[in-house]
């Protein structure tokens, strides 16, 4: 199948039952598994001081490794951006390596995006997704499995009821965007792409729906959200609404977002973010975006 090369460029692996059983399944579908000297290093909440883990990013870019593949998010690429060699990484892209993770890795694919156009893979990383106890998800290994053989092409699903289309949409755009909350912090910094037509997906995790409005405020203030040819709303999970909320919800910011971007769509429930579903984007590439009925196609065909 293909080589994988596992590093940590984030948080410091706390659960390795976890990435060991990811790294016992990975072997087991058939790939071949290199895991970088410092994968398991720990400073602080890190996974390694800034240089360590700096360096481990390097080397995954020298591997030549089909799928350079995260252990875990967390937080620590925005520290880092500075001093990422994103031409190398561009490098490693042409030469057919792909870089894959989520949450704090849209800060690495932002940097990339925007510095050098490169496609880099939203999709899952190894500890939550491969090293589930049990039987990990049959779609998520289905795309990894897609991108591991260069069949990776398009992903669909299905929108709610309320979101059903009588006539058929479709639109071309550069596919880009990930965790929300990270996405945030690059505002008016060089590593936050600016994409003139782009379709933006969004996710987040432990965010309450009045901080993901907040966050969705501060890029429409921007006029992020103005130029995009589509908004789609991701997996939000993990938070707690208070009683004083009174009924404020996350479908509230739904349509509050929609009311201020009244020319640009904006979907829901892509089977991205913190949850167990989740397909593989490419972020960076043209895609076309297809909606008939509850029916959602994004289509970007073969990326070597």
């Amino acid at each position: 199948m293909s080589h994988i090369y596992i590093y940590s460029p984030s948080s410091a692996v706390r659960d390795r039952k976890a990435a060991r059983r990811g790294i016992a399944r990975l072997k087991a579908l058939g790939h071949e598994v290199e895991i970088d000297e410092d994968a398991f290093a720990t400073h602080m909440r890190f996974a390694g001081d800034d240089a360590t883990r700096l360096a481990a990013i390097h080397r995954a870019c020298a591997s030549g490794a089909d799928i350079a593949l995260i252990t875990r998010g967390g937080y620590g690429l925005t520290r880092l951006l500075p001093q990422i060699r994103t031409k190398a990484v561009a490098r490693a892209v042409e030469r057919g390596t792909h870089f894959v993770g989520l949450s704090d890795f849209t800060a690495f694919q932002g940097a990339v995006m925007a510095s050098t156009g490169a496609t880099t893979w939203a999709g899952p990383a190894l500890g939550e997704d491969f090293g589930v106890e049990g039987d990990a998800d049959e779609i998520m290994l289905a795309c990894f499995d897609d991108l591991a053989l260069g069949q990776a092409e398009g992903s669909g699903w299905q929108l709610p009821r309320s979101e059903a289309r009588d006539r058929l949409l479709h639109t071309r755009g550069t596919l880009w965007g990930g965790n929300l909350s990270v996405l945030t912090s690059l505002l008016g910094t060089p590593y936050m792409p600016q994409p003139q037509a782009g379709i933006l997906f969004l996710e987040d995790v432990h965010e309450h729906p009045y901080r993901v409005e907040r966050m969705l405020t501060q890029l429409l203030h921007a006029g992020v959200l103005a130029r995009q040819k589509a908004i789609l709303l991701g997996q939000f999970t993990n938070y707690r609404l208070a009683p004083h909320d009174k009924g404020y919800k996350l479908q509230t910011v739904v349509d509050w977002l929609r009311a201020q971007v009244k020319k640009v769509p904006v979907f829901t429930n892509l089977p991205f973010g913190h949850v167990t579903t989740k397909v593989l984007l490419p972020v960076g590439s043209e895609v076309e975006l297809a909606v008939e009925g509850r029916d959602a196609l994004i289509v970007w065909g073969h990326r070597h």
